[in-house]
């Protein structure tokens, strides 16, 4: 258990982190540069972040927070569960090509990172909720959380597309819809 300030000082850190990605990439979160920006000694970075991937996890979680706040305080509205998940999958994305450095920076670590991350798992959560109003009763071997997942992998890479310039928002929501009518019916 943390106490207060150890939490604030891990949250100023991350947001330290997140600030520096946001304008230049991984690349600008140098554990040196986030451990000044956030005021704390490079040695207490590394207490609380062992290495750069573990930081970037945590930026990644704290993105995901944001998203399950903002889903909770505005539920999906649209009429039914495929739609309600692409609506939660756009509002992701809404919220990540606000800052597309830092976007690029959270995928990169999904796909570059040995640090184990919950990313898959959350993600699957939201759009169960979004789809069913209840993650908690679709149980682990249930195909409607095997396809939540799926879902989520493709917008994974439909994300990447659009870093790379491939794709526009339209396109993806286009391809998302598709996708969700095709993989969330009805068991």
């Amino acid at each position: 258990m943390r106490s207060r300030s150890q939490l604030q000082r891990r949250k100023r850190i991350v947001q330290a982190a997140a600030a520096l990605a946001s304008r230049g990439g991984i690349e600008a979160m140098q554990m040196r540069t986030v451990s000044e920006r956030a005021g704390v000694a490079l040695g207490t970075l590394y207490r609380y972040f062992p290495s750069k991937m573990d930081l970037v996890v945590a930026v990644v979680s704290e993105e995901l927070d944001l998203l399950e706040a903002s889903i909770e305080r505005r539920p999906p509205r649209a009429g039914d569960p495929p739609q309600r998940a692409v609506e939660v999958l756009m509002r992701a994305t809404r919220g990540l090509m606000r800052e597309p450095e830092l976007a690029e920076a959270l995928i990169r670590s999904l796909l570059l990172s040995d640090v184990k991350t919950d990313f898959g798992d959350r993600m699957t959560g939201m759009l169960l909720l979004a789809a069913s109003g209840r993650p908690e009763s679709v149980s682990a071997d249930d195909p409607r959380r095997l396809v939540a997942r799926a879902l989520s992998g493709i917008w994974t890479m439909e994300m990447i597309e659009m870093l790379r310039g491939n794709a526009t928002a339209e396109e993806i929501q286009a391809r998302l819809e598709i996708s969700a009518a095709r993989l969330l019916i009805d068991p």
